[in-house]
């Protein structure tokens, strides 16, 4: 059985997030492993005050509380939703949250990351934030990144961006692995720009190998190729986008709230960060 890693703060944000992330486990199958971090105060050693182990382990206890009364919580959203047969388990983690997560994913043996994802437009947040965007580009591992505006719809459609390099056939088949369980369909992209090079033999050398697994190609000219991007997620009924982290300043750019507010017409959705092999 894999493992999904969901980092938690309990907010809202968060919880539409565990929504996704126990639908993302049901098609992969998967147990969910929730991480709570918290960060206690530092003092100078040589200026420990009487009270400060009490205060410490007052502060430990209070979070330790708060864990003890989200987890119901937590349980009772999957029951509502009826996925209350996924596994949950749980880490409570004092430090700091990019070390936690690596360590997780280690320890663990963690298969994907799905977290929640909350500013302008969600996704501007998730890959400019230094923590999620450190996550994104040294775990690993696949990153669901869901923004707080993305409510779960079944999966039908999952958007691919390729340039149709051979490094990208293997993430090309872990998306295909995971539509053909949800009876998706994979539609891949690939933006041609005036500087494009790919020869059209392999394009067509692409569509003959994946030509009887559920994927269509679609090439589009265009030099504005985040802007393509962007209308392709909502005139295809995009419901999942998947892209390889080989630049992630392209992915800032891609979601940055001055290019998003211009397009009225953008989907948004859950976005899969995948991994070169």
């Amino acid at each position: 059985m894999k493992k999904i890693l969901f980092p938690t703060d309990f907010s809202e944000v968060a919880n539409n997030a565990f929504i996704h992330a126990l639908h993302f486990a049901k098609v992969v199958n998967a147990e969910l492993v929730l991480l709570h971090t918290f960060e206690l105060p530092i003092i100078d050693n040589q200026f420990i005050p009487d009270t400060y182990y009490n205060i410490f382990d007052s502060l430990q206890l209070a979070q330790f509380d708060m864990f003890k009364e989200e987890i119901p919580k937590l349980r009772e959203l999957a029951k509502e939703n009826h996925l209350d047969d996924i596994k949950l388990s749980h880490k409570l983690v004092d430090g700091d949250l990019i070390y936690a997560i690596k360590k997780a994913v280690e320890e663990e043996k963690i298969d994907f990351i799905v977290m929640g994802t909350s500013g302008a437009t969600g996704w501007e947040s998730f890959f400019i934030g230094s923590n999620t965007g450190e996550i994104v580009t040294t775990v690993g591992v696949p990153v669901l990144s869901v923004p707080k505006e993305a409510k779960f719809t079944k999966i039908e459609n999952i958007g691919f961006t390729t340039r149709f390099r051979e490094k990208d056939k293997a993430p090309l088949r872990q998306i295909i692995k995971i539509a053909k369980k949800t009876h998706a369909t994979v539609k891949c992209l690939y933006v041609k720009t005036g500087n494009s090079d790919v020869p059209e033999a392999t394009i067509e050398q692409w569509k003959t190998e994946f030509e009887n697994e559920p994927v269509q190609f679609s090439t589009i000219n265009s030099d504005l190729v985040k802007e393509t991007i962007l209308d392709f997620v909502s005139y295809k009924n995009i419901d999942i986008l998947a892209m390889i982290t080989h630049k992630r300043n392209f992915f800032s750019e891609l979601f940055n709230p001055s290019l998003t507010q211009k397009l009225s017409n953008i989907s948004i959705v859950p976005v899969l960060a995948m991994h070169e092999e």
